[in-house]
C-alpha cells in the first residue's frame, strides 16, 4: 500500500470528505499489518516522476499512485479509468 494512499485518507477525513473513515484512518497502520499488505514509501524519484507527469490531472494523490506504478511496475488497483491514460495496468 502506497503511503500516499494513507496519506490521502487521512487528508480527507481531516477536512470531512471521508467521515466514515475516522477509525480506518486511525487504525490504518494495524490494518494493512493485518492484511499482510507491503508499505510502499514515498521516494524523491516517485516523487520527481509525479511531478512531471504530462497532462492537466491535478491530483497529487492520483499523480504519485500513477509515478510509483510506473517506477516499481505494480498494478494500480482504482476504478479511476482516467489512470489508463498513462500506461499502466489497473485492475477494478
Amino acid at each position: 500500500m502506497s503511503a500516499a494512499s494513507a496519506w490521502e485518507i487521512a487528508t480527507k477525513v481531516r477536512i470531512g470528505k471521508l467521515p466514515g473513515a475516522i477509525e480506518v484512518a486511525e487504525q490504518l497502520v494495524d490494518i494493512i499489518s493485518q492484511q499482510n499488505f507491503l508499505s510502499l514509501p514515498i521516494s524523491i524519484e516517485h516523487a520527481r516522476r509525479a511531478g512531471l507527469l504530462p497532462g492537466e490531472h491535478r491530483d497529487p494523490f492520483d499523480r504519485m499512485l500513477i509515478a510509483q506504478a510506473q517506477i516499481e511496475g505494480y498494478t494500480l488497483v482504482s476504478n479511476e479509468k482516467l489512470f489508463d491514460r498513462f500506461g499502466i495496468e489497473r485492475l477494478w
